[in-house]
């Protein structure tokens, strides 16, 4: 019998590549939406276990079904707490994008949660972890730390303006910048394409290149996705499914309904 071996973290590969990565959101926790989306041709797929509703095994059963797709599976947790840090990798989570971080200090407890002694605090419970296979992926305490992804999300002004500082947090691997929550941050509630906002998502992005860290956005238009994508974004995350089937369902209604209401904002 061939022993396993420690599954390799593409997506982290792949923001040391010169590429833009394309992603989608995934709020609806039905696994058969996950392997939809999985096999529709993105480089990565977040399951949003911040706003939707999600818990620790409908996060696992949705990267079980990803997992055998040619596609990177992100979670973003309700909160980056060590204790659910912990849980997360347990069931195979590699990559965590953990909202709401405005201080050098959160950014540092995160990493400090995600890795194993010594550079980390992270309990050591393999013999019930599928991340280990239950204890039959040889070496994995030692090479796992290497796996790990902590991208950290800003969307406060604070957190903007703390953002190069948590950017070079050793450990740290990319910064994501979220526009609806750092607009209503900045007085501009619902209106993440303000210029005021994109301005500032771009001077966000110069402070985290200058750290030497990948940059990542949501941009939900064309229009967007080409600004921050010249504006040197390594990952891109382009859709919503909700958003995505709430839209398409309205659009087709409307060919039958004439009152039928305009497209459905996507808030992240």
């Amino acid at each position: 019998m061939t022993d396993m071996v420690i599954k390799q973290n593409l997506f982290k590969k792949a923001l040391g590549q010169n590429k833009t990565l394309f992603g989608l959101w995934q709020g609806i926790p039905d696994t058969i939406v996950a392997e939809i989306s999985a096999g529709a041709g993105f480089d990565w797929l977040l399951i949003d276990g911040e706003h939707g509703p999600f818990d620790l095994r409908s996060i696992m059963a949705h990267l079980q079904a990803i997992e055998p797709y040619p596609v990177s599976a992100l979670v973003r947790p309700v909160e980056g707490s060590t204790a659910l840090i912990k849980q997360l990798l347990d069931i195979g989570a590699q990559t965590l994008l953990i909202p709401m971080v405005d201080t050098v200090e959160q950014a540092e407890e995160i990493v400090k949660a995600a890795k194993y002694p010594p550079g980390g605090s992270r309990g050591l419970g393999t013999s019930m972890a599928r991340a280990a296979n239950w204890n039959r992926t040889p070496n994995y305490l030692a090479d796992a730390n290497e796996q790990i992804c902590i991208i950290v999300q800003i969307e406060t002004l604070l957190g903007l303006k703390n953002i190069e500082a948590i950017a070079n947090v050793n450990g740290v691997d990319g910064v994501f910048i979220g526009p609806s929550d750092l607009s209503a941050s900045m007085g501009k509630v619902g209106d993440p394409g303000n210029p005021d906002v994109i301005a500032a998502i771009k001077l966000g992005f110069k402070a985290i290149q200058s750290a030497g860290k990948s940059a990542g956005v949501l941009a939900v238009s064309e229009d967007l996705v080409k600004i921050y994508q010249e504006a040197g974004a390594k990952f891109i995350g382009v859709g919503v499914d909700a958003a995505l089937l709430a839209n398409a369902t309205k659009k087709l209604a409307s060919l039958y309904i004439l009152d039928a209401s305009d497209d459905i904002s996507e808030g992240y």
